[in-house]
């Protein structure tokens, strides 16, 4: 007769004798089972607690057995365990359960089996036909299993994956797998261990290891090899790099990647991280003992250490002030090109790096709610053909700082700020046996604004800004040379903004008008030609600046006169988050302004025409453009152009630029694109490329197959690189990129 019966032991309970208590303890206990069955839901067990629940409970005095049959469950210091039948020998404390046996552990892994023996404590026993899942989606199977304890787990004949399995149908291979003879899992140390591990992908060995080990899934940094670098190039031919993490600390960790190479000597990269109680530093470095290299990988030159560094820091003082650095140096120019070095130039501190320039900086930096004060140190190295180290100029100190009253003066926001820097060179720029130009600038402005907003829509920005700038000048180039000097100028601004915003409600979308007017009075343009041009170079005239009353970016140069600036804005915004807008505008001045660059568009009284729109015709396709028309014919100056697509199929971009003459007085006309996009399945290609339009050649290319799912990404890509710098010319590779999921850098990263 099948009879439900339920028990919650009380401390002191094994689980031994709670079987026994429940056999022997008549209706008593039968009459408390609903106040047992709500202890059990809560888990309010504690550590010394039982519960048990079956269909059916026999007690078997002669035999000294206890059977427990029908969904039986019993919950004892966190585990459970869920079995059709389990039975219990008084005398020996041992606990057999068979049928669909399940049990959990307090860390939440779930263990299976088809039949498994524990001792009374449910922590130790053998299984067999033993599966388990384990955090991350991992699954370990095996003909049989021992459990040493909660921690200890060894595994004969063990399959493990963390990649789903096919439902309908069990016996296909998973997307990668790892078989071994004996496979030992120690959650204590947060390590798998494996005796004759062989690594599988769709089902095919690929790779063999007698012994072979990794973190367990559980482990968020532990030690271990991290995904390889796979590439065969013509420069160093096959090339395998292994990068191993050795996590030192919970606060400190150091990644040593040795790179073989069969063409050229090894080249071993590190990457050390430290955090600190008030900050953090990252360093990465690099060394090879070697000659010089051409495009093919033969040696030429002299045989020397090259080596580089990128590191930085940054840490708090107090609620206020901090402090950092940015390190970033090379022993030569080509030594990240020749060893595919990735990530350079990343910001490290304040100032940003440019493309193949290296910056190394020392900052402090003081910031609240109404001031900021930075005062930092900059060296820059060149990477570029033609750069010449002792022409760029030591930046020490360079002092940045603004402070705003709380309270607002004469109803508006008032700024004071200062700058400074003074800048030291070797060499001159102009003339290579003369001594660099030393130059010192210290800068003070006050600005104001004020924002008025009128019941028809009409906002009015009043604005008016002070400045006094003084230069103190040594070595000067030609007609000058190398006399000494010092410069003072005052200068200001003051004009209003006008805007007049036009909405209207349409069905599901809104549409926006906006006229747009700057007017702005300056003093006339500076013509102090003993003042240099340090700061404001870079100039491009866009829709970014139109309505700026100083297009120039930095203090050297300054927009004088009298000018206008006009310009109409129209979007269009529907509900569902697709929209586009677009902008047109132009400056008109007084008088020609022969301090911007003639490749501006801004010198003449009539400015170039600017134009930019971006919109989201439909989810998941973004597009923007900008441009610059010639006054009078309306010819393109300049135009960048560019598309992103996020589908869940495939996603890039494509990026156009032309410019009739860059900074450099060069005419440039690139495309560059990369993508991927998913063909079948998992499979797909991925793809990139930088055209040169102007030049006729194909600066890099990249293409190839890849695979890709939740335990899996692997792809084969060939590049091809097109460019000539010094001794390398051409070049084609092909990488190999391979991830398994939980063996890799994800716990690294964290």
């Amino acid at each position: 007769m099948s009879h439900a019966r339920r028990l919650s032991g009380r401390t002191g309970l094994l689980a031994g004798a709670a079987l026994l208590g429940l056999a022997t303890a008549g209706p008593a206990l039968a009459q408390d089972a609903p106040a047992a069955v709500a202890a059990a839901e809560d888990d309010g067990l504690g550590d010394r607690g039982f519960y048990l629940e079956s269909d059916l409970l026999i007690q078997d005095d002669g035999a000294q057995m206890i059977t427990a049959r029908g969904e039986v469950e019993i919950r004892y210091r966190g585990r459970t365990l869920r079995a059709g039948e389990v039975t219990y020998d008084i005398q020996s404390g041992v606990i057999t359960a068979r049928e669909n046996v399940v049990v959990i552990d307090p860390s939440g892994a779930v263990s299976f089996a088809d039949a498994m023996v524990l001792d009374e404590e449910l922590r130790s026993g053998v299984a067999q036909g033993f599966s388990a899942r384990l955090q991350n989606n991992v699954k370990i199977a095996a003909a049989t299993a021992v459990r040493r304890s909660d921690t200890v787990n060894e595994l004969d004949k063990a399959i493990y994956t963390p990649c789903e399995i096919c439902a309908e149908d069990p016996t296909k291979p998973p997307t990668w797998s790892i078989r071994a003879d004996k496979v030992v899992q120690d959650r204590d140390r947060q390590i798998i261990y494996y005796r004759n591990a062989v690594i599988e992908l769709f089902g095919v060995p690929v790779f063999y290891a007698p012994v072979f080990w990794h973190p367990d899934p559980s482990a968020g940094r532990k030690s271990g090899l991290l995904p390889p670098k796979i590439v065969g190039s013509e420069r160093r031919g096959l090339s395998y790099e292994q990068p191993y993490a050795w996590i030192i600390s919970p606060s400190e960790d150091l990644v040593i990647s040795p790179q073989i190479n069969t063409n050229v000597n090894p080249f071993v990269n590190f990457q050390w991280r430290r955090r600190f109680q008030s900050g953090q530093v990252n360093a990465r470095f690099g060394y090879t003992y070697e000659y010089d290299l051409d495009g093919d990988g033969d040696r030429i030159g002299d045989q020397t250490s090259r080596s580089y560094i990128l590191a930085d820091g940054a840490f708090e003082i107090d609620e206020n002030w901090r402090w950092g650095f940015g390190v970033e140096r090379a022993s030569d120019d080509l030594v990240f090109d020749k060893y595919d070095v990735g990530d350079i130039y990343a910001q490290r501190g304040l100032i940003p790096s440019d493309d193949k320039r290296l910056t190394t900086q020392l900052f402090a930096v003081r910031q609240d709610a109404r001031s900021y004060l930075s005062l930092s140190a900059v060296s820059i190295q060149g990477l570029r053909p033609g750069d010449n180290d002792r022409t760029f100029p030591a930046i020490a100190p360079l002092v940045e700082a603004y402070w705003e009253p709380a309270d607002p003066v004469f109803g508006g926001r008032l700024r004071f700020q200062g700058s400074a820097v003074g800048l030291t060179r070797e060499q001159s720029q102009f003339v290579a046996t003369q001594p660099g130009t030393d130059s010192r600038r210290v800068s003070a402005s006050i600005d104001w604004r004020r924002s008025f907003t009128f019941a028809n829509g009409l906002r009015l920005s009043p604005f008016a800004e002070a400045r006094a700038d003084v230069y103190s000048l040594a070595d000067l180039p030609p007609p000058n040379l190398g006399m000494d000097d010092t410069a003072t100028r005052a200068l200001g601004v003051v004009g209003v903004d006008f805007s007049y915003p036009l909405y209207r409600r349409d069905g599901n979308r809104t549409i926006v008008l906006e006229p747009l007017l700057q007017v702005a009075i300056s003093p006339d343009p500076d013509t102090n030609t003993l003042i240099p041009n340090e700061d404001s170079t870079v100039l491009e005239f866009d829709e970014t600046n139109l309505l700026r009353a100083d297009k120039f970016p930095g203090f050297d140069r300054y927009e004088g006169g009298q000018r206008i600036s006009v310009g109409g804005r129209a979007t269009i915004l529907y509900d569902d988050g697709r929209g586009v807008s677009f902008l047109v505008g132009r400056t008109f001045r007084m008088e020609d302004d022969p301090q911007f660059p003639a490749r501006s568009g801004l010198q003449p009284k009539a400015s170039d025409w600017v134009v930019a729109a971006e919109g989201t015709p439909i989810d998941g396709l973004t597009f923007f453009t900008r441009a610059r028309f010639e006054a009078s014919n309306l010819d393109v100056r300049r135009m960048e152009a560019g598309v992103d697509v996020d589908f869940d199929r495939a996603r890039g971009f494509v990026r156009y630029l032309r410019d009739n003459q860059d900074i450099t007085g060069v005419q440039r006309e690139d495309i560059d694109f990369a993508g991927e996009v998913m063909i079948s399945g998992n499979w797909g290609v991925t793809f990139a490329g930088v055209r040169d339009v102007e030049a006729d050649v194909w600066r890099r290319q990249e293409f190839g197959p890849f695979y890709r799912d939740d335990c899996l990404d692997m792809a084969v890509v060939w590049v091809h690189e097109e460019t000539y710098n010094r001794s390398l010319g051409p070049s084609d590779s092909v990488i190999l990129r391979l991830t398994l999921a939980t063996l890799g850098d994800k716990g690294y990263r964290q």
